[in-house]
């Protein structure tokens, strides 16, 4: 079987715009009228501060991974490095995420390129129909890669996130 995997350069480098923008911020919507909990514990609400402009922002992300015992969440950051909410929490790290009607207060890190691989496999193996989606939708055969593909993915263009607990918060 020939592999679609594309190069990790190749990965959508724009967010989406019209409709399909519409589309995927509908579930802040959701969060806001407090019907956040209709999305399950497959989404979280993180909340940052644009780096420029000070202003507060939200964004809704699927959730890759959840390790109950930390109570730490994973997510990827689809659209790489370049994403907005990525970068934004890079700058400011401490921030509140909400999963259905829970919120905590937490610290973002990027996560290695070993551990960003450990979330993505862990997913695709929960979650094979989406990783399958998502991936082509990136340009990236998240579905059939190798370890080292998946690898390659974290390291060049797939940032995968870890929100910690805060201690203090």
């Amino acid at each position: 079987m020939e592999s679609k995997t594309m190069s990790p350069s190749a990965l959508v480098s724009q967010s989406p715009r019209g409709w399909k923008r519409w589309l995927f911020r509908a579930p802040i919507v959701l969060y806001r009228l407090g019907l956040g909990w209709l999305l399950g514990g497959r989404f979280v609400l993180i909340h940052h501060i644009g780096r420029s402009s000070g202003l507060p922002r939200q964004v809704v992300v699927e959730i890759a991974g959840h390790d109950a015992d930390s109570n730490t969440y994973y997510v990827v950051s689809g659209w790489g490095y370049k994403s907005n909410w990525y970068r934004n929490l890079m700058a400011q790290p401490d921030t509140t995420i909400q999963v259905g009607r829970r919120s905590l207060s937490v610290h973002a890190e990027t996560l290695s390129p070993e551990a960003g691989t450990e979330v993505l496999i862990a997913y695709r193996k929960a979650h094979q129909f989406a990783a399958n989606e998502l991936g082509s939708l990136m340009g990236l055969d998240i579905g059939h890669a190798s370890a080292d593909q998946l690898k390659s993915f974290v390291r060049e263009s797939l940032p995968v996130v870890a929100f910690r607990p805060r201690e203090n918060a």
